[in-house]
């Protein structure tokens, strides 16, 4: 056989082996093309001038992106080169050097590299308006913009790529360079040797990794609680998740498949000796890769949930923030103009002028510092203005604060509390409500009391400084009229004027867009990548173990009966990664939930229920190879 049919040859054996390999570099580099592209067009950045981040988000997608997939790619090649050790052993032996060797399979890696490489440009290309179109559905703005083929996001595609293949060119080179001739042909073979653990040293680092991860689920409880050590915190939480998860795999499901198989006296049966007893063999050499595939699946969840969550709430949370549409204080005369030129568009309003009593004051247990503005606004007027709320009791008053989570505040304990006042008074605080009365745009802390509190305090405070404010608020019911009015609010030439409430929702909106556009992509690529890796790995033991197979069929055991231990084997594999990556991310998420002021259980387990549905996908493709291999050695 020639080298140029031999290379050929390979080249295709190794598409029809690798193909999700290959699907998910072509889908990756097509990917970042497309970032590439909307990082640097100028009609997407003249489109999107008026919301900032947009480039800098496609820039972080793209360094994230090829993050991601340099460690996928390089542990994949990893994974190939092994299972190909025999197929370079054999090249040696039967008289090739090893620079003849090294050459070709160079020369392989780099067509198929940037055969996918070029590929992926061309799907980039042609799929980047799609993708264009997506997001700006997402962000809600108006148009679509030509995008046209980009040679920067090109050059920089190729740039970023040919680095990466040239990563895997040098793994190859230090494979062949570094192993012996006897290596290469023991390599695919190796496995862990099976040997009866320590039970009281392995028992303890069971117990260890347990309690790492318990720790960080602790610390990531109370990691908010003091923002001056939380990026300690965050590293805290971080490296004893990821050690934890370590030796969970590494110690932990080793020590109790011992026991069981202990406990059963060595008679596991055929189900368990097709699923427990692989697992035992090869767990310390699987214990980087689970541990990668379950800190890639608590990130992905966390990610694409909590982006979801926000884009999802977003409504709601601008709302509970802004109660009004157009808020302006102690600005009677802009009010008037801006009333004035709604009436001369015919557009439809409600106006309440609401007053508010500033004064100072300290809450017991909250870290504000001294002297806090603190405004009360009588509830009575609320109500005429259209706001919910009931009115307290008389020397009472309810705290209303929609950034109370973030800000590190408990709305469940500590309350009622007593709030020490200028002028030696006092006043009950019974509880916090974690929305506003007044829109969030205004400084200082709102508080709700009755008109009779209100009244009692505008004469107990009589004196004071700034103490009376007048808030003119203004609702328009219309959606299309409020974005009018919104354009008329934004061109008055006061420079006091605050965000109103279509401003704030809009930026929030398309901001959100971005950010679940970005992350959703990127969940996908993690996803394949994940999914991948495994996939992989049992591609490789399937063919390791295809003798033990066909051994079993020619003893008499069915297909039907192979298929159940190694149905039950892939549910190990696949689903003790994905359980525990969904309780790294359900903690992630408890703390990241503190950016929403809506519930996230729904949004959260919306993003679960995808990424588990779309994970198990490839268990089922492991599972369909398994039964092929079964079925060709009979």
């Amino acid at each position: 056989m020639t080298t140029s049919k031999l290379f050929l040859r390979s080249i295709r054996k190794n598409i029809k082996l690798y193909y999700l390999y290959f699907f998910s570099m072509i889908f990756s580099i097509s990917l970042y093309y497309i970032f590439a592209t909307l990082q640097h067009d100028p009609s997407v950045k003249e489109m999107t001038d008026h919301t900032s981040g947009f480039s800098n988000a496609f820039l972080a997608a793209g360094i994230l992106l090829v993050v991601i997939i340099s460690v996928f790619t390089i542990y994949a090649n990893s994974i190939f080169l092994r299972r190909r050790s025999q197929e370079i052993g054999l090249y040696q032996l039967i008289g090739l050097s090893k620079s003849w060797v090294i050459r070709f399979l160079v020369v392989e890696q780099v067509v198929l590299g940037f055969g996918s490489l070029l590929i992926g440009i061309a799907i980039g290309a042609l799929l980047s308006r799609l993708f264009l179109v997506v997001l700006i559905n997402l962000i809600g703005l108006d148009g679509v913009a030509g995008l046209p083929f980009s040679f920067t996001a090109t050059i920089q595609t190729i740039l970023v790529f040919t680095v990466l293949i040239a990563i895997t060119i040098t793994q190859i080179i230090r494979l062949i360079a570094q192993n012996r001739l006897i290596d290469l042909f023991r390599a695919e073979k190796q496995k862990d040797p099976v040997k009866k653990p320590n039970n009281i040293l392995s028992g303890l680092l069971a117990l260890i990794g347990v309690g790492l991860i318990a720790f960080g689920y602790y610390v990531s409880g109370i990691m908010l609680d003091d923002t001056e050590t939380l990026l300690m915190n965050m590293g805290m939480v971080l490296a004893s998740t990821i050690l934890g998860t370590y030796l969970f795999f590494r110690v932990s499901i080793s020590w109790i498949f011992y026991q069981y198989r202990k406990k059963k006296n060595g008679n596991l049966g055929l189900k368990n000796s097709l699923s427990i007893a692989p697992l035992m063999h090869r767990m310390r050499g699987n214990a980087n890769s689970l541990t990668l595939i379950t800190v890639l699946s608590a990130m992905t969840i966390t990610m694409v949930s909590l982006a979801y969550s926000l884009y999802y709430s977003v409504e709601n949370d601008t709302k509970l923030a802004m109660p009004f549409d157009f808020a302006m204080v102690n600005m009677e005369d802009t009010t008037e103009t801006f009333m004035m030129e709604l009436d001369k568009e015919e557009i439809t309003y409600e106006h309440h002028p609401i007053e508010a009593l500033q004064v100072n004051g300290d809450i017991p247990n909250i870290n504000w510092g001294e002297g806090r503005t603190i405004l009360f606004f009588p509830a009575e007027q609320l109500q005429q203005a259209g706001v919910d709320v009931e009115a307290p009791e008389s020397g009472e008053a309810v705290y209303y604060n929609s950034r109370a989570m973030i800000e590190g505040m408990d709305n469940t304990v500590g309350y009622p509390k007593e709030v020490e006042l200028v002028k030696g008074e006092t006043i009950l605080l019974t509880e916090l409500v974690l929305e506003n009365i007044m829109n969030v745009s205004f400084f200082g802390e709102q508080f709700l009391v009755s008109e009779e509190t209100f009244k009692a305090f505008k004469v107990a405070f009589a004196g004071e400084e700034d103490l009376l404010q007048r808030f003119d608020t203004i609702q328009v019911e219309n959606e299309e009229e409020r974005a009018q009015a919104s354009a008329i609010y934004g061109a008055l030439p006061e420079e006091r004027l605050m965000s109103d409430y279509h401003s704030m929702y809009q930026s929030a909106f398309q901001m959100n867009g971005l950010f679940i556009f970005v992350t959703a992509f990127l969940g996908l690529v993690f996803l394949i990548s994940t999914g991948s890796i495994l996939y992989f790995k049992q591609m490789t033991e399937a063919e390791q173990e295809k003798q033990y197979y066909k051994t079993l069929r020619q003893l008499g055991f069915s297909e039907f009966h192979l298929m159940q231990g190694i149905v039950r084997k892939q549910f190990y594999v696949f689903c003790i990664p994905l359980i525990i990556g969904i309780l790294h991310a359900s903690f992630a998420l408890k703390v990241g939930s503190i950016l929403v002021i809506s519930s996230i259980i729904f949004p959260a387990l919306v993003g679960i229920v995808i990424y588990v549905a779309i994970y198990l996908l490839f268990a089922i493709l492991t599972i369909s190879y398994y039964r092929k291999i079964v079925r060709s050695v009979m």
